[in-house]
């Protein structure tokens, strides 16, 4: 019998013992819960791993290895789930709670952005630019910190001093992370080398056939009849960022809906427009979708009213031929045109909402367009600068960007009226 352990007589043996009791009670209740953000996270990065090892099959000699090294991330949670990083102290269960909840809150919208680009006919390698690759990159450390801690736990055990677990952890996660990421970045890259003479099978942009020619820049072009559409502007002053604008949408013939987010000088909230036959729609910041007065739609298409109103065979009788290149595997024709600000805001009235009013007709740059084998046009890229004095007293210059694509032309699509 440990003295003073059940011995009324020992003053204090009791609550010693009831303490005891309610921290072995509480350890349990943490390691539940780290267990269970754990197979949470085993989820997601299953869900990552089945649709690359079933969606990613543009050939090439190891695409199944592609999908199969997508396996690592799984392995490293399954790690937190045997051995969950219990700590005793509030702050450190917080802290730690909180790598794997940021992990899944970065997961899940990147898993759709996965899912898009396997079935959207886009690119045929699943390795993503620097940006789109940040969440991933992010969600692995987390995972990787949150089963290293485990590790680290089982290994010293819990009683050992929370700095040596503290860095122990942190080395057996970054460990993991790195033989997960490089195990499937070299797999990838491998077989994207092996692609590297080969046409793409399909792309959202266009015809991917190398024996189809663009044509010429001067050319007669087209808009398609459909398509998915995806502006994004950003402007500045003295070249310090002063605001950006990012919508998406759909166009059927003259039907066309948008929305987007804007985050400018002038405005910040959410914004939109819906236009069918002759019916509009429009959304402010703080509003919802309401109807709007007659005409209040018009040139709101997007790719439409670009090439409608700037790519006039006028304005391309003395473009700039600059070259076939490859798009997401499609094949076009890369062109330049001389812009001005007039042009500009003619042709993308959203431009309003990073100038406001602002006189822009002094404002000089060039539009570059791509026409695709299809003949239509897929991609315009723009950019103008000028005074900036109307828009701050202490600016001198100002610039404003632009980039729109339009894609799955010709595709099946069906503009509806907004949902209030």
């Amino acid at each position: 019998m440990v003295p003073g352990a059940h011995d009324p007589g020992v003053p204090g043996g009791l609550g010693t013992l009831r303490v005891a009791r309610a921290r072995l009670g509480l350890v349990r209740v943490r390691t539940i819960e780290l267990r269970i953000l754990a197979a949470a996270l085993a989820g997601l990065w299953l869900v990552a791993f089945g649709l690359i090892l079933g969606g990613y099959r543009p050939g090439g000699p190891v695409d199944i290895l592609v999908g199969v090294a997508a396996a690592g991330p799984i392995l490293i949670a399954i790690a937190a789930l045997a051995w969950p990083p219990v700590a005793r102290g509030d702050r450190a269960f917080a802290a730690i709670a909180w790598l794997a909840l940021a992990a899944m809150l970065l997961l899940v919208p990147s898993l759709g952005g996965l899912v898009g680009q396997l079935t959207g006919r886009g690119l045929q390698t699943p390795m993503p630019s620097l940006e789109a690759a940040y969440p991933w990159l992010v969600a692995l450390l987390a995972t990787g910190l949150f089963a290293g801690l485990g590790l680290a736990r089982q290994r010293l055990g819990e009683t050992a001093l929370r700095r040596r677990r503290l860095v122990l952890g942190t080395g057996l996660g970054i460990a993991m992370v790195l033989a997960a990421g490089s195990l499937f970045s070299t797999v990838a890259i491998v077989n994207e080398l092996a692609l590297g003479d080969r046409p793409a099978i399909a792309s959202r942009f266009g015809p991917t056939d190398p024996d189809l020619e663009p044509p010429p820049c001067n050319g007669v072009i087209l808009y398609g009849p459909t398509a998915v559409l995806d502006l994004r502007m950003d402007s500045s002053l003295d070249g310090q960022f002063a605001g950006q604008v990012a919508i998406r949408g759909i166009r059927h013939g003259t039907d066309v809906r948008w929305s987007g987010f804007a985050a400018t000088r002038l405005t910040l909230g959410q914004h939109g427009i819906t236009r069918i036959a002759d019916r509009t729609w429009e959304q402010a910041p703080g509003r919802p979708w309401v109807r709007a007065e007659p005409g209040r739609g018009i040139g709101v298409d997007l790719d439409r009213t670009l090439l409608l109103v700037a790519l006039t065979p006028a304005n391309r009788a003395v473009a700039e031929d600059r070259g076939i290149s490859f798009i997401e595997g499609a094949r076009a024709r890369s062109c330049r045109i001389a812009a001005d600000g007039t042009m500009i805001r003619d042709a993308l009235p959203e431009v309003e909402l990073l100038v406001g009013e602002t006189d822009i007709s002094r404002w000089r740059g060039e539009v570059d367009y791509w026409v695709f084998a299809d003949g239509q046009v897929g991609q315009v890229d723009g950019q103008i600068s000028g005074p900036a004095i109307d828009l701050a007293e202490n600016a001198v210059i100002a610039s404003l960007r632009f980039r729109i694509t339009a894609v799955d032309r010709g595709l099946p699509i069906n503009v509806v009226p907004p949902t209030r």
